[in-house]
């Protein structure tokens, strides 16, 4: 048997994350041969977090990583099963890792970030091995990769210690545009728009006609006993649905800043000071543990 020392035991612990006692037991079980331990933590954490993966996984963070040039930026979730580790400083360095590495690879969905590959094994054996050093039932949950095409840039804004992810691909016509300070404040204050308002889509086009739908629906029950005339029920309603896309498409929406102005205005003018013409083409809002 092979002695089992401080320094191999710490060693093991750099490569792999896994707590002191793991460590020293795989170095045990496996007479102190590094890789041989290194492949029986990830099992052992494959089995744990298979254990643990029944477990309700409700909390956690969203962490977002964009590139210095502002033309390729991701956005993650990773849960936990309590605040208490959601707060602590080795799960969220966990989590910043998480990103960085997806966002330094050419993964565009979770399959291909969870086979990326990580400290001599893939981004999934990275999660397995945190279940073992937290106890806790970890889970990578989503992500959304934005690289932009043609001039523009991708930005991010993250709210309430990252319980609220927002991630925002805006165009310009001119690329000089996109290295403009105004046109960065502007795109921060859109960030900052769709953490606090949550829009289901950029403008009317994206709502889905179901969704539509139902609200007409249930404007006509609202008014059903009204006794007025159907093609006056129906301008109520086309009215109705005027305030509800207010409310749910991003560039109707009243500016926070200035409810007085829409996102629709705001850009425009933005587009205006700047002698161009900005879009913004996609975002995506994740909040903690929502469906």
């Amino acid at each position: 048997m092979a002695e089992i020392t401080a320094s191999i035991v710490k060693e093991l612990r750099d490569k792999t994350n896994a707590g002191m006692m793991e460590c020293k037991n795989a170095l045990k079980e496996t007479d102190g041969d590094i890789d041989a331990a290194i492949k029986f933590l990830r099992e052992r954490g494959a089995i744990k977090a298979a254990k643990k993966a029944g477990r309700e996984a409700k909390e956690g963070i969203v962490h977002a990583q964009i590139d210095a040039a502002a033309k390729s930026g991701v956005l993650v979730e990773v849960n936990c099963e309590t605040d208490f580790v959601a707060k602590n400083e080795n799960f969220q360095a966990f989590v910043s890792e998480l990103a960085t590495t997806v966002a330094s690879s050419a993964a565009t969905d979770l399959d291909s970030a969870n086979a990326t590959a990580k400290d001599g094994g893939t981004l999934d054996d990275f999660v397995k091995a945190k279940v073992i050093e937290l106890g806790e039932n970890l889970q990578f949950r989503r992500m959304e990769r934005y690289d932009v095409e043609g001039s523009g840039i991708v930005a991010s804004y993250i709210h309430l210690g990252g319980k609220v992810g927002v991630l925002l691909e805006v165009g310009c016509g001119k690329e000089e545009t996109a290295g403009a300070d105004s046109f960065h404040q502007l795109v921060k204050d859109l960030t900052l728009q769709i953490a606090a308002a949550a829009p289901a889509g950029i403008s009317r086009e994206d709502i889905a006609p179901e969704l539509v739908e139902a609200e007409k629906d249930l404007f006509r029950k609202q008014l059903a006993e009204s006794g007025k005339p159907p093609e006056i029920l129906e301008k109520i309603i086309e009215g109705k649905l005027g305030k509800f896309y207010s409310n749910i498409c991003l560039l109707e929406q009243g500016f926070i800043k200035d409810p007085d102005q829409s996102i629709g205005d705001l850009l425009a003018s933005g587009g205006k000071a700047l002698d161009d013409e900005l879009t913004v083409r996609r975002f995506t809002r994740f909040g903690v543990g929502e469906d």
